[in-house]
């Protein structure tokens, strides 16, 4: 009957996709959702991507494990990010009516710098949505109990999701989050109340954690144990900020205010939301301590199996089928954008350049879609072969951002003495200086992305202010178009030309 119920979500999904395609008629649709999504909606896919397979399964057994000193990157710098992007970029990012940020690299810089985040930014990708194959495979592998291989479950969920990804786009994404949203705050929250009441209530899961040392954030005041928290959080904080999918959601909101609300609102919800997942384990831990214990020794990822193992041996049939719900929910909605924002980098950015820019806006859009599916193909193969868990998946593929697109995105965005030079060297020198510690020094007292985020940021301003020998000037004007409100822009203009008229 469980599995009854999964493959008629499963159906409602692919059908709300669907029928989401009707609105696609051009890339800006196809990518941004037409530019028109309001506040719901927007703080929906906010909320509901960022909301994904590692927060229910791997972050919540990683508190278990590790307390909150292993969760800081996620969701401390996962939300962060948000409130970040919200306050800071949203307005300039929506104002300069972008199709994807590598637009802003090729607008502020030029094409090679275009070309070169570009790339870093695709790559980025293939950990995270890994994850959330791997996740969609363990979830019909448990629901199945076993008669679905988790190979076979990350096929069939890679299937899924692009069945309804391929011709819904963003507009799809948004539909289905906005479902997949409802389904799981309802699903978790009833999922807690449920198995906390049998743990012997909020005051006893919560001081269980506690008494367990789970709030503690820095278990020693070390120079190598303080950095490494520095760098978690600082590797999704900061390194999240050049993602497409971040990206994605602001200007696929109707206005700029609503592209800064939705994603503050989400953002503010995602790290309260976080800790319901968490709760939930603490109370798994009660309830069956032996078999947490086990699975937390145990080898080959089995901590992420904690939650589903413990609802379907645990609850009634319609607990089970809320909680396999959200958890599909999650996965889905983030997947999606997973896939989705790379498609629209590699195409846009990386695939369209070398043609020399020469692609009108219906080749485009059929170009997505082919590498939609090659896109995922790859993803697909990389989560067959990945013995990582979902959980350093996510955090590993932020790392490739950080040290090669986030200088020159906050640099170009800020200071208008930014040049190409200046961004070229500091893509170089963040990824160089990453790897050679990655290889040499992996367990350094300073970790290698933040060595590689200081030489990214000193190639960044020393190359910017040294003599110009390659890239051209740029264009620094990028800047001032991104801080004009419109608003205040046309009311300027409008004052100018009735003084000019009085004194005429």
């Amino acid at each position: 009957m469980l599995v009854g119920f999964v493959f008629l979500y499963l159906m409602v999904t692919i059908g709300i996709g669907w029928y989401a395609a009707r609105r696609v008629h051009n890339a800006t649709d196809y990518f941004a959702a037409g530019r028109s999504l309001p506040l719901y909606m927007n703080f929906a896919t906010v909320f509901a991507t960022w909301f994904g397979a590692e927060t229910v399964l791997a972050v919540s057994s990683t508190f278990l494990a590790e307390g909150l000193n292993g969760v800081i990157a996620d969701p401390f710098g996962a939300s962060a990010v948000l409130i970040i992007v919200a306050l800071f970029f949203a307005r300039p990012f929506y104002r300069l009516g972008l199709l994807t940020i590598g637009d802003f690299y090729r607008k502020r810089y030029n094409q090679t710098v275009e070309i070169g985040t570009g790339v870093a930014i695709t790559l980025s990708y293939l950990g995270w949505a890994s994850a959330n194959l791997v996740a969609l495979g363990i979830c019909f592998n448990v629901l199945s109990r076993g008669e679905i291989s988790l190979e076979n479950g990350i096929m069939l969920g890679a299937a899924v999701v692009l069945v309804y990804l391929l011709f819904g786009g963003m507009f799809a994404i948004a539909f289905t989050d906005l479902f997949q949203t409802a389904i799981i705050v309802a699903g978790l929250l009833y999922i807690a109340t449920l198995l906390g009441s049998e743990a012997g209530g909020f005051g006893t899961v919560v001081s269980t954690a506690a008494s367990e040392g789970k709030f503690v954030v820095l278990p020693s005041l070390d120079a190598k144990d303080v950095l490494a928290v520095v760098a978690a959080f600082l590797t999704m904080a900061l390194g999240s900020i050049a993602q497409q999918d971040v990206f994605q959601r602001v200007t696929s909101a109707k206005d700029e205010s609503t592209a800064a609300r939705g994603t503050m609102l989400g953002g503010v919800f995602y790290l309260l939301f976080a800790f319901v997942p968490m709760f939930i384990a603490v109370s798994a831990f009660l309830i069956e301590p032996e078999m947490v214990r086990r699975m937390l020794s145990g080898s080959d990822n089995d901590f992420q199996l904690i939650l589903p193992t413990l609802i379907l041996n645990h609850t009634p049939m319609f607990a089970q089928v809320l909680f396999f719900g959200a958890l599909l929910s999650a996965i889905l909605s983030t997947a999606s954008g997973a896939l989705l924002a790379p498609t629209a980098i590699f195409s846009e950015n990386i695939f369209k350049p070398l043609l020399g820019g020469r692609m009108s806006d219906r080749q485009l859009l059929v170009t997505g879609r082919i590498v939609l599916v090659l896109f995922t193909g790859s993803v697909m193969l990389f989560a067959l072969n990945s013995k990582s868990s979902m959980y350093d998946m996510v955090q590993n593929a932020y790392k490739v951002t950080l040290v090669a697109a986030f200088s020159p995105l906050l640099f170009g965005m800020f200071w208008k003495k930014a040049t190409p030079q200046g961004a070229m060297i500091s893509i170089v020198f963040g990824l160089v200086s990453w790897l050679v510690m990655e290889g040499v020094a992996p367990e350094a007292v300073i970790p290698p992305q933040l060595v590689g985020l200081g030489f990214a940021i000193f190639g960044m301003v020393a190359g910017s202010l040294a003599p110009r020998i390659a890239g051209g000037p740029g264009h620094p004007q990028v800047v001032d178009q991104a801080r004009v409100d419109p608003r205040h822009a046309h009311a300027s203009q409008a004052h100018s030309a009735s003084q000019g008229g009085h004194r005429e």
